[in-house]
Order: structure tokens, then C-alpha cells, then sequence
């Protein structure tokens, strides 16, 4: 397999495309690819705030690899989110520019990957992962990083790396971490991934798209072999800004004219923006647009334009509204339609999330669990956006890969089902549910409907129809989307209609 050259989020490009680039680092080279095994990190705990993270200054060594450090120990540390975090501390020390493009790249790039850096920092140190002290093996991987995926020379990556740790006050290790950093800049990045590789076909895509095993045999169930790389490098990949434009507000070719950008290939709301900070666009700010996946919008608006069997009431539910992008648009749908809907939230946090996306429209937004809420039947149109793995959405957080378990989904199932449950028995005979997730895992999308099907009074109805202009969505009457294909999150959708 021939290696393409990568650094963190971009797009890989073939090393005999690559144009010289600059960083805000010492020196420059060109150098290996985006990938990773199936091995995970040590797993924060949930329950712990995030706390400080220690300081590292020390001479010669930069504020964007400060700030890549205490990002990676908040996520170790807390379980926080990099997306949330970073751009917080690079606003908070006022970086931009070439620093801040630097601090990000080593940041998510390094959390991708983690996996096969720590796959390689064991096999060079000879240690295993728990002996090595947490912080030190954050510097380590992050040193790693930049000697294997980056154009920063390998001088200024271990000598940096080694600066943090005495910063850190660890002195007793700057040797140790001087040494494991020499040893992985003795072999290409090359050698080490043949070295480090498994036979297995699919553990072997796995390690080198950075998937832990599991995640990769839950794609294979779904895609050919030959699709199998394409779809979970995708999932590395800088996703394009999704924009809706609220219908009955503005129109996609007012919002595509006055941002930029280009009007969406299947929901006749979204714009694409390659670049930009979507939260300084006026429309945004006037809430007549917002930022939102142009496949969340194509469920939103299905939930709207299916026929219903007999007079539509105007009754529609939201079960699983929160944080509110879904609710939003069919709100404004609504509005056009006169209809009203009740949007249910479970968290109040995310409850008034919802609230603000859905002020001034004709959305009522309940506090409750959408399975046991106190709500009258007869709903016309339900939307069942159930709480699940995102194994869809994993592009837009680059450690949820490692943090997410498998033996999650069987709890998230049972919720999902009683959800789908609920939804199918609050509306009224000839009524529509769609049903929706951000993942396609079998046992999260087809397990459920399924299950479904065979045990309640419902039929389902053909979704592809309600995608306009979507191809190669599968095999079944649902909807799957994939990054690689469509440029969506790998959302699914399924369409049931009440007997």
C-alpha cells in the first residue's frame, strides 16, 4: 500500500504532491502518514472535573506546544472535549495564525493517532503504557507525533519534548524521554508501522486509519472491503462547515451569496463553507441560519414531507430534542405548515440549548424522558433522534475514537428501542415515525428497527425518497450516510409508519 504524507486534520496529499510548507516549529521535513492502531488510552475519569493542567514553560519551548499539552492532559485527565477546550486557550493566550494552525495540527493529530503512537512509544521504550508516568507519556506523545507525521525536524521535536518534561519538573526523566525519542526517529515512520502492523485484514486497516479494532469490524459489516480504508480514513479527515438556512428567513442561494459559499448537493437548506468562522456570518448571528449537518437536515425535513394517512393535525414530536439543530428546523417547517411541536429533552442544560434554537417558533419544549413523559397521544409525525455511540460523528472529535467502548451499545440499545417504543405509541393510527442515529453500527440502526418491526403495529416505508438526489445508501428501506460518500456524518435513517 502506497503511504500518502499527513499531518493532524488536513487532507492527505502524495509526498510527490506535497508543496514545501512552514511551521511554527524548528526546521521542516517531509515525512509518513495519518494512521493508527487499535490500541486505546487510559481513560479519564467521568466523574472528575477537569482540573489545571500543570505548567510546562521552560525555555525553548513554544506557547503552541504548551497549549497542546494541556489539552491533551484535560482530556486524559477529565474527559473533556479538545474541540471545546482548545479553542478556549488559543483565544485565552491570543494565538493565531501560523501558531494557532501549529498548536491545532499537533493537538488533534496526536489525539487521532494515539493508538499508534502509543504502539510505538511501548515498542521503543520497551515498557509498557502503565509504568510510564501520564504526563510524561503525554510529552512523549506528542513528540512522537511531530517526529512522525509532521515537517518539524526530528533536533527540534525531541529536544522540545525533552524541555517540556523538565518543565514539568521531572527532571529524573528527561533522560528516559530523550531516549525513547531518539529510538523512534531511528526508523521511518514506515518501518515502524510494517513492524507494528497486524496480519489480520481488517486489524491491519484499522491500525493504519487509527481505529481501534472494534470500531473497523462495525464498518465491515456494512461497506466492501475495498470501501473499508476510504471510510474510517474519512473519519480523520476536516469536515466542511454544514450551514442550514432557516426556511421561511432566507433561502440557501441568499446564504450561499452572502457568505461564500456553495449551495448543498441534497437538503435544499444547507450551504457549504470551506472555511471562516461560521459564528461571525450576520445570518448566524440574526438566527436566520445556523451551523448544522447537511445530513441532520435531510432527517429533519423527511419527518415533514412524508405523507401521513389521513388530515395531518399538525401534532408533530421531537422525543430526543436536545441540543436542538433537528428541532429548529422542523419548527420553521412548522411554522410554514401551522403546525406545533413538542420538542422533549431529558437534560435540562440541553432542554434550554433547545429553547434558544427554537425561539419565536411554534416549538414547546418539555423537560422529561422521552419514554415515560405525560404527554396526550395522536401525533401525527414523531422524530426519534436516539441517543447513540456517534460512531458517526467521529471526524468532528478527534478522541472520541479511544474513548468510546463496545460494550457501551448494548445499554445505549435498550434505550433506544424503549425510545422508538414510546415514540411509535404517541402517534396516531397512519401516522409517521422516523428514527434516526449519528452511527451506523447494525445493532444501533437495523437491530432496532427491526426489532420493531417484528414486535409492534408498525410498517416500514421505503426512505431513500426523502434523501433527493442521495445515492448508494444500502441495501435496506433505511438510509445510511457515510463521510466518504456523501459528505455527511454517517447518520441513518429508517421511515415506519403506524399500522
Amino acid at each position: 500500500m502506497s503511504l500518502e504524507k499527513s499531518g493532524g486534520f488536513r487532507s492527505r496529499t502524495p509526498k510527490a504532491q506535497q508543496q514545501p510548507k512552514t511551521q511554527p516549529a524548528q526546521g521542516s521535513k517531509k515525512r509518513g502518514p495519518q494512521r493508527g492502531p487499535q490500541r486505546g488510552p487510559q481513560r479519564g475519569n467521568p466523574r472528575q472535573a477537569p482540573k489545571q493542567a500543570p505548567e510546562v514553560r521552560a525555555l525553548g519551548v513554544d506557547k503552541p506546544r504548551e497549549i497542546a499539552f494541556a489539552v491533551l492532559e484535560r482530556v486524559r485527565t477529565g474527559d473533556a472535549y479538545a474541540n471545546l477546550v482548545l479553542p478556549r486557550l488559543l483565544n485565552k493566550h491570543h494565538l493565531a495564525g501560523r501558531d494557532a494552525a501549529f498548536a491545532t495540527e499537533i493537538t488533534y493529530g496526536t489525539l487521532r493517532n494515539q493508538g499508534l503512537l502509543d504502539a510505538v512509544i511501548e515498542a521503543a521504550s520497551g515498557r509498557k503504557l502503565s509504568d510510564i508516568d501520564p504526563e510524561i507519556l503525554d510529552v512523549l506523545r506528542l513528540g512522537a507525533y511531530q517526529v512522525m507525521f509532521t515537517r518539524v525536524e526530528d533536533h527540534a521535536a525531541v529536544d522540545t519534548s525533552v524541555k517540556m518534561v523538565g518543565g514539568l519538573k521531572k527532571f529524573q526523566a528527561t533522560g528516559f524521554a530523550n531516549a525513547i525519542l531518539r529510538n523512534i526517529t531511528r526508523r521511518e515512520p514506515e518501518q515502524w508501522l510494517k513492524e507494528l502492523e497486524p496480519e489480520d485484514e481488517i486489524a491491519r486497516v484499522a491500525f493504519r486509519t487509527a481505529h481501534p479494532q472494534w470500531i473497523a469490524k462495525s464498518f465491515a459489516q456494512l461497506l466492501p472491503s475495498e470501501e473499508l480504508e476510504a471510510a474510517l480514513a474519512a473519519d480523520s479527515q476536516r469536515p466542511v462547515v454544514h450551514l442550514v438556512a432557516r426556511p421561511g428567513d432566507i433561502s440557501a442561494e441568499e446564504l450561499a451569496l452572502i457568505t461564500g459559499g456553495e449551495e448543498g448537493k441534497y437538503s435544499p437548506y444547507a450551504v457549504y463553507l470551506e472555511g471562516g468562522d461560521p459564528a461571525d456570518i450576520e445570518p448566524v448571528k440574526e438566527g436566520l441560519a445556523a451551523v448544522q449537518d447537511e445530513g441532520s437536515q435531510l432527517i429533519a425535513r423527511a419527518l415533514v414531507e412524508i405523507p401521513v394517512e389521513g388530515t395531518d393535525q399538525g401534532r408533530w414530536l421531537d422525543l430526543c430534542a436536545g441540543p436542538g439543530g433537528k428541532a429548529a428546523l422542523i419548527g420553521a417547517l412548522a411554522r410554514m405548515d401551522r403546525a406545533k411541536v413538542d420538542a422533549i429533552e431529558v437534560s435540562p442544560h440541553r432542554a434550554r440549548l433547545v429553547e434558544q434554537s427554537v425561539r419565536g417558533l411554534p416549538v414547546k419544549v418539555h423537560v422529561g424522558d422521552g419514554r415515560t413523559i405525560n404527554l396526550e397521544s395522536g401525533y401525527d409525525r414523531a422524530l426519534v433522534d436516539a441517543p447513540c455511540s456517534g460512531l458517526g460523528a467521529l471526524r468532528r472529535r478527534p478522541e472520541a475514537r479511544w474513548r468510546k467502548q463496545e460494550s457501551d451499545i448494548a445499554e445505549l440499545n435498550t434505550l433506544q428501542y424503549e425510545l422508538l417504543e414510546s415514540a411509535i405509541n404517541k402517534v396516531r393510527s397512519g401516522g409517521v415515525i422516523v428514527y434516526s442515529t449519528c452511527s451506523p453500527d447494525l445493532r444501533e440502526t437495523r437491530g432496532i428497527v427491526d426489532k420493531a418491526l417484528s414486535s409492534l403495529d408498525v410498517e416500514e416505508l421505503e426512505a431513500a425518497p426523502f434523501m433527493p438526489g442521495m445515492t448508494n445508501t444500502g441495501e435496506e428501506k433505511s438510509v445510511q450516510m457515510w463521510p466518504h460518500r456523501h459528505g455527511t456524518d454517517a447518520m441513518f435513517v429508517a421511515v415506519l409508519r403506524k399500522k
